[in-house]
């Protein structure tokens, strides 16, 4: 099955072609940096992330680039409330959102570009629209010149009138046209600014990842991605911007996740009810997280409740009880050839993970691969007799799946699996010496290390939490 995406451009699901064979050129939008990551910035970081691993899991070479807004009306607000420069601000929540993305096991993108970093390519830009017509200076600001775009809102699926008449644009006399949006913003008294040939200021929004995409990525691209939210207007001007000079497409695919909601309500800043990742993650564990985003499609709206979570927990948990039941019986299985049946099993959950993630990264139903797995392998190691050859074989999908989805608890470090085993023993002999102080150490350490011990009718079983 060749693998299908939804373009938002065209409003339908479209084989995927790259523009060269083997080779993916991927560009997210990423968070602007005045704050930790917000749990809408979560969903497309997640969920991108698990596109990228899938492309690369059937053979392409990923570049990808997720780029950082570090400098904005919201990083000079909050600099000027801490009382610390713009660049501090971006450093201390850029150095954040590495740390929570680890913890979500995130990859880093190929480049991470910074605003700040590509100043020369950005005003290299404006002076091109300005050259050519697309783009005119007024009071030390920069515009663009929508009229001269007449695809303008084609991402968006409105036209310039429907535009005028549908959203809500500021008045500014300086603008030929109402929907006319900023290039480069004249500096403000006391602000961060970067020296241009119409005075000093900074650079708009849109403008930026426009830049980015053609410093690192090239004129075309294969998939744009982000948040429903950016597709109009950041997204829409990006088209205007970079296609009116190059006469090429921007992208070939446009992919935008759905809203989250915070108990079925819109998350947004007038209701108060935005959370952060370094919030969320003081409760819940990096894999509920990374599950709950993954748990419906991307393009649909996604609701964070308690009760939506606990069914995460609860499925996590039956994957982690399965894989605890593998380990320990993988330690007195016996040898010989794998199971032909179990065999069979695994590779029908392989081609239906595979199916599934070609639908237009269908993660939902990836995931239900996951228990189709987990029905197979409990119905297995409750025979009398298993095979190691089979229980590593099923131990290696669930972990070819996990490369992609990122939904199991990695393996800590500082506590390997023999060492717990050593310490399980040493505490039967504990036990059978009555040195009840020592084995009651040893429990805590292992609780500490998050190890569940339970007993079963083939001795004493462990998982992690």
């Amino acid at each position: 099955m060749a693998l299908k995406v939804y373009n938002t451009l065209t409003r339908a699901k479209e084989t995927f072609q790259p523009l060269e064979q083997g080779k993916v050129k991927m560009y997210v939008c990423g968070p602007t940096v005045y704050d930790y990551i917000h749990i809408g910035n979560a969903r497309p970081l997640i969920f991108f992330d698990a596109v990228r691993k899938y492309l690369r899991s059937t053979g392409y070479e990923v570049t990808y680039i997720v780029n950082f807004t570090d400098v904005d009306d919201k990083l000079i607000r909050k600099a000027g409330e801490l009382g610390v420069t713009v660049p501090e601000v971006a450093d201390r929540f850029i150095k954040q959102y590495y740390e929570d993305t680890k913890l979500l096991q995130i990859e880093q993108a190929t480049v991470h570009p910074r605003v700040t970093e590509n100043m020369t390519e950005i005003i290299a830009f404006i002076e091109d629209l300005v050259a050519h017509g697309f783009a005119y200076e007024n009071g030390g600001d920069v515009f663009f010149r929508t009229v001269r775009f007449p695809e303008y809102g084609k991402l968006s699926h409105q036209n310039l009138e429907e535009l005028q008449y549908g959203i809500r644009i500021e008045v500014d006399e300086r603008k030929e046209n109402p929907q006319d949006f900023v290039l480069w913003k004249a500096a403000k008294p006391g602000e961060i600014y970067w020296s241009s040939p119409w005075g000093d200021g900074r650079p708009g929004w849109h403008i930026e990842c426009s830049a980015m995409v053609r410093k690192y990525l090239g004129t075309t691209i294969d998939i744009h991605g982000g948040g429903q939210d950016l597709a109009f207007p950041h997204h829409e001007c990006e088209i205007a911007q970079t296609e009116s000079l190059t006469g090429h497409a921007l992208a070939n695919y446009w992919l935008h996740n759905g809203y989250i909601n915070i108990n079925n309500e819109k998350m947004s800043k007038s209701l108060g009810n935005g959370i952060t990742v370094h919030q969320i993650l003081k409760t819940l564990s990096p894999q509920t997280l990374r599950y709950f985003m993954l748990s419906a499609h991307y393009r649909n709206p996604l609701n964070f409740s308690d009760d939506n979570i606990e069914q995460v927990i609860g499925g996590l948990a039956r994957i982690e009880n399965c894989l605890a039941n593998l380990r320990h019986r993988l330690k007195t299985a016996g040898e010989g050839a794998a199971d032909a049946e179990m065999m069979e099993a695994i590779d029908r959950i392989k081609t239906m993970f595979h199916e599934k993630m070609d639908d237009d990264f269908n993660t939902p139903d990836a995931i239900t691969a996951f228990f189709e797995l987990v029905n197979e392998a409990n119905r297995y190691v409750n025979r009398e007799q298993v095979t190691k050859a089979t229980i590593d074989a099923v131990l290696e999908q669930f972990t070819a799946m996990d490369r992609i989805l990122g939904i199991l608890a990695p393996v800590a470090d500082d506590l390997l699996d023999e060492e717990v085993d050593r310490l399980i023993q040493e505490r039967v002999e504990a036990r059978s010496a009555k040195n009840w102080a020592r084995a009651d150490e040893i429990r805590n350490l292992l609780t500490e290390k998050g190890i569940i011990l339970e007993d079963t009718a083939q001795g004493i079983r462990w998982r992690r939490k």
